[in-house]
């Protein structure tokens, strides 16, 4: 973890720094120009309700968070549709910190609930919204941004886990204070091998074998009305924990 004092997550306030997300997009996820989203997107997700947060160490700019407004089934919330971090500034704190201001932004403007998507097959990010944020999901997407440019797709299909953070509920409240909530009665399991981030690099096609199956397992569970609320792994495998949605805090 980073001295605090270093580390500034505020609103994005120039076009300059707008530009430089554009260009974190490319560093991080190695897009082209086609799938990044551009600054003038960000003005206007950042003017329309939602905002555009850069994360600043030292005076450098080493990560951001775009989110838009949104409403579904009646209800504002905010849609955070991306948030990154440069790699040598990884495991220090800022991803959590950027998620924690959104969370903040969310809460001022009477909204109690972020959403966004995060690829089931990455365990690290499985992990942190889970264990270290309190997301629940109850959506499985397939392909939900198509086949991308990314390098680290390696043009596989864009399976998504939309997570809900019920920014008030006592699951998060908890979760975020460092308190344990891992307790689970009635449950099942759907296992995720560790290396398959990395399967997908070295043999794609084994790789989208293994997330087509992965894939109908997690459709099959969720329309049974299963919930995912909890996340375990070792070094060799992990696991996606499920419980009934009656037995879930949803709000």
């Amino acid at each position: 973890m980073m001295a605090t004092q270093e580390l500034v997550v505020r609103p994005c306030e120039s076009l300059g720094e707008l530009e430089a997300c554009v260009d974190l997009q490319m560093q991080i996820w190695g897009y082209s120009e086609r799938d990044a989203a551009p600054a003038h997107v960000l003005v206007v997700a950042a003017k329309t309700g939602g905002h555009v947060l850069g994360a600043f160490f030292a005076g450098r700019q080493v990560g951001f968070a775009l989110a838009f407004a949104a409403r579904h089934h009646g209800r504002d919330y905010l849609y955070s549709h991306m948030v990154a971090v440069l790699p040598e500034y990884r495991n220090r704190g800022i991803g959590r910190a950027l998620k924690l201001k959104q969370r903040e932004h969310a809460l001022a403007q009477g909204l109690d609930l972020i959403e966004w998507t995060f690829d089931p097959l990455e365990i690290k990010n499985a992990h942190f919204n889970i264990v270290g944020l309190g997301v629940i999901i109850r959506r499985y997407l397939p392909n939900h941004y198509g086949r991308t440019s990314s390098p680290l797709h390696a043009g596989l299909p864009t399976d998504r886990l939309l997570a809900e953070w019920w920014l008030n509920s006592s699951r998060v409240t908890a979760t975020i204070s460092g308190k344990c909530v891992s307790s689970f009665g009635e449950s099942v399991r759907i296992t995720v091998p560790v290396n398959l981030s990395r399967l997908r690099l070295s043999a794609p096609a084994e790789a989208q074998e293994l997330q087509t199956a992965i894939r109908s397992e997690f459709l099959s569970r969720l329309r049974a009305g299963f919930v995912v609320t909890g996340f375990e792994h070792d070094s060799s495998a992990a696991c996606y924990i499920l419980q009934p949605a009656s037995s879930v805090e949803l709000g």
